[in-house]
């Protein structure tokens, strides 16, 4: 029995990364899948190479700080395939990387409306789709900067990424007796475009110590990443809500 049998799912920031891979093991899982993100050429190649796995999907390209896109997500999942039983609420930034006396306003409002106010909106219009289902499992990705580890230089996206935990154990408690999982993933290092391009000039002595920051001594491959959000999305985790679910290799608590 594939783990998504029957489900029609919303992934954002697909076009690369975390959200690509996890749209990709969604549909593989039998879900009907939305794809959102800025870029349409990307997320049109990601529907067609669902589409030919025999798998459903369709995009919307926007963006996801504005919150009529939000709304026409929602209503995207419902017109096309009926309604809606999971959202990952992915799609990010990290900012500059910058001393938080030296941030400007611009880049730290853009940080935050892009990690967490798109969070919210996400939910504000995806929740009430579910519930018309009778519940549903909506995830969100936070980071191990901010819950747990403070990074200098990331003040922004240290705050966005603690203020999803904060929404999603809130949402969890409001609506629990309703059917409403809520949940999030805390990455640690992953082989991604975003990650890459923060660090652009980085050496093997860089990614050698990047890697050595990680328990497990390596930093995950997307895939990886995506396979702990099908355990959030699916039932088999049924009685799982208000977590912020660690999956970092061990960086939040290695010190060697």
């Amino acid at each position: 029995m594939l783990a998504l049998a029957g489900k029609v799912a919303i992934v954002t920031g697909a076009s690369s990364g975390i959200g690509r891979a996890t749209a990709r093991l969604f549909a593989e899982q039998g879900a009907r899948v939305v794809v959102a993100a800025r870029r349409q050429h990307e997320l049109d190649t990601l529907v067609s190479e669902v589409t030919a796995t025999g798998a459903e999907a369709v995009a919307l390209a926007g963006d996801v700080r504005d919150e009529a896109f939000a709304k026409r997500l929602a209503g995207t999942a419902v017109e096309r395939f009926g309604g809606l039983d999971v959202a990952f609420n992915n799609a990010g930034v990290f900012g500059e990387l910058t001393p938080t006396l030296d941030r400007s306003i611009e880049d730290w409002q853009d940080v935050l409306a892009t990690n967490l106010t798109s969070a919210f909106l996400g939910a504000k219009h995806q929740i009430p789709v579910m519930l018309q289902r009778g519940g549903g499992s909506i995830i969100f990705t936070s980071s191990f900067v901010g819950c747990g580890i403070g990074l200098p230089g990331a003040g922004a996206y240290a705050a966005s990424k603690a203020g999803i935990v904060g929404l999603m154990q809130v949402l969890a408690a409001e609506l629990g007796d309703r059917g409403i999982r809520a949940n999030a993933i805390l990455p640690g290092g992953v082989d991604t475009p975003m990650n890459m391009a923060n660090a652009p000039d980085a050496g093997p002595e860089v990614q050698e110590f990047v890697n050595g920051l990680h328990a497990v001594k390596r930093i995950a491959s997307p895939e990886e990443i995506a396979q702990s959000v099908l355990y959030l999305a699916s039932d088999a985790s049924s009685f799982v809500t208000g977590e912020a679910h660690r999956v970092d290799g061990g960086v939040s608590i290695s010190r060697n």
